[in-house]
Formats: C-alpha cells, structure tokens, sequence
C-alpha cells in the first residue's frame, strides 16, 4: 500500500511538471488579423473581425500534443460598409442574436517542417460544427525565451453553403457574391507567465 502510494505520488509529479513544461501564448488581438475575402461580381469584398481571443498550448516535447483555441465575436464583422455588415449580422444571414460565436477547437497537430504544421479541429460557425485543417507557419522564431509569436494561417477556402450562410433565394441570385469564402489569419501571440 506505501508503494503504491509512493509510486502514485512520483507519476503525480512527473505529470505535474511535464504540463508545466507546456508553453502557453494568447492571441494579442491588436496585432492580429482574422480576414476573409470573397468574390462579388467581378471583384472581391475583403472583410475582417475585430474582436476575438484565442491562446495557444504548445508542447515542444511532443509538438503532437500541442493545441489551439480561438473564439471570434461576430458582431465585430467589418467589411468597411455599415449598411453591409448590419445586413450580415441579421437574422438573414450570420443571426449574431442567435450565433454570437464563431469557434475553433483543434483535435491534433502534425509537424510538416521545422517551423510549420497542420492543425486538425472543429469551426463551429453559424451552430453548424465542420472539420477543418489549419496550415500553420511560424513567421519568427521559438527560443525558450521568446515572448511573443507571430503565425501566418492558412485554409482551404470555407463553402457558406456548408454552414448555412445563404441569403434567401431571391437574393443569392442577384447579389453575385460566390460561394467560397478565402481566411486569411496573421496572429502574434504573447507569452503567458
């Protein structure tokens, strides 16, 4: 019985200190960017949020098990037209009396290069839950001392249809606006203490 609570107490300590191993970073919102683009007749309306917080856990030990949060506020759409962002904010399109969120919970990650991976996870947008993959490369480096990152993120282009993103019928067929929507993601994130 002292054995095994000896044993129990150094696993319980071997645990303990390998998450304190991990390194956590929080998005610093004033320095990042959540974009996206999508073609409208003939050009493209480019659109960004403003308000969003996400952090990432990283494990440099086993990268594998390393993981990222991030959480945007949907009122915050900014496509530089007010009349255009209320329009989207309603119940006709994103519903943010309904929807607030749009939320990303990664699964796994898989290192691709020294500085660059692929994070596999959830978005959950407009209450509609579709897998994604995030391809990620670290733009500055990652010493043991470093305090701040910068992230460069990239996706395969997100179909509105797939989380219910459409204007009624009548409007989807004058508004020209496609249905692939382009994100694009720059994040610095500080380090935790």
């Amino acid at each position: 019985m002292k054995t095994r609570l000896v044993l129990s107490f150094v696993l319980l300590a071997a645990l303990s200190s390998g998450a304190l191993a991990n390194e956590t970073y929080k998005f610093d919102q004033s320095r990042s960017t959540i974009g996206f683009a999508v073609h409208q007749f003939l050009g493209t309306s480019h659109g960004k949020f403003a308000k969003f917080d996400g952090k990432i856990d990283i494990d440099r030990e086993h990268p594998e098990k390393s993981s990222v949060v991030a959480k945007i506020d949907v009122r915050s759409i900014d496509t530089g037209i007010v009349k255009r962002d209320n329009h989207l904010r309603s119940a006709e399109f994103f519903n943010v009396a309904k929807f607030p969120e749009i939320i990303f919970k990664s699964g796994r990650v898989r290192e691709t290069g020294q500085q660059s991976g692929d994070i596999f996870g959830d978005l959950t947008m407009h209450g509609v839950t579709k897998p994604i993959t995030l391809h990620v490369k670290l733009v500055s480096s990652l010493s043991n001392d470093t305090k701040e990152t910068r992230w460069a993120v990239t996706t395969e282009p997100l179909k509105r249809r797939d989380f219910n993103l459409m204007f009624s019928q009548s409007a989807e067929s004058i508004s020209g606006i496609g249905q692939t929507v382009a994100v694009n993601i720059e994040i610095e994130a500080s380090r935790v203490q």
